[in-house]
């Protein structure tokens, strides 16, 4: 999910650190000019780019060996590709496409990149691998039930990871953004934005992208070398606030 919103940001945050960045999303003009961003202020030896579907298995295994063949190894994977589809309960079409789709590409695809790379750090003791989840596994918003299970199975997923993964050196935790600039919120008008973010977000506005990057960023970084298992809210305090 790295040609926009979030997982640009993230892409940026990490190469300022002097990371090592490879870029996938769908999108391959947007991984383009990610690319070619991250390649203005750090050189082209510190990043590639990828197009490709992360439901395509096929397409995962060539990635995650192009990587490990051109540095040598993978030591935090951010698994932040999603995709939010209306999956109503109640809608008499489209619910079971919708379902699949976004459970494929909101967990099973997180699940099969994990599994790809965790060899890799298993073999040098190593890994750090960030789940990007959503506040909707906590509360809900009506209409995206596939959207909501999903996230929700990403958290669950974080902590199985952590637990079986830990005693190799593998940390594994996951954020979860509430409202943020990005593409999926981009079709609410201003207006709207605004008047969600005071009635609802005691820091009475959204998050910017970069917010969410540097949580991300945080979980790699040798300071949170014992934090394993963690769900960590991004959301200005919107899920504590009551009234």
């Amino acid at each position: 999910g790295a040609a926009s919103g979030m997982g640009r940001a993230t892409a940026h945050v990490f190469a300022d650190e002097g990371a090592r960045v490879a870029l996938v999303d769908k999108d391959g003009d947007g991984v383009a000019r990610v690319v070619a961003e991250i390649e203005d202020s750090t050189g082209s030896d510190r990043v590639m780019g990828r197009a490709l579907d992360v439901t395509d298995r096929s397409a995962l295994e060539r990635l995650v060996q192009d990587v490990t063949e051109q540095w040598g190894g993978i030591d935090c994977l951010v698994n932040n590709a999603g995709v939010s589809l209306v999956s109503s309960l109640l809608q008499d079409e489209g619910f079971e496409d919708a379902w699949q789709r976004t459970l494929d590409v909101n967990l099973t695809a997180y699940v099969a990149l994990s599994r790809l790379v965790v060899p890799h750090m298993r073999s040098r003791g190593f890994g750090r691998i960030v789940n990007i989840a959503s506040t909707e596994s906590i509360v809900a918003t009506a209409g995206i039930a596939a959207y909501s299970a999903s996230k929700a199975g990403v958290t669950g997923l974080t902590r199985s990871m952590a637990v079986e993964l830990g005693r190799h050196g593998i940390t594994v935790n996951c954020i979860c953004p509430g409202p943020i600039v990005t593409g999926m919120t981009a079709a609410i008008s201003e207006d709207v934005k605004d008047s969600y973010a005071k009635r609802k977000v005691p820091l009475r506005r959204y998050g910017e992208p970069e917010e969410v990057a540097h949580m991300t960023l945080s979980l790699c970084l040798p300071a949170a070398s014992f934090t394993n298992g963690a769900t960590l809210v991004v959301d200005g305090g919107m899920t504590i606030r009551h009234t």
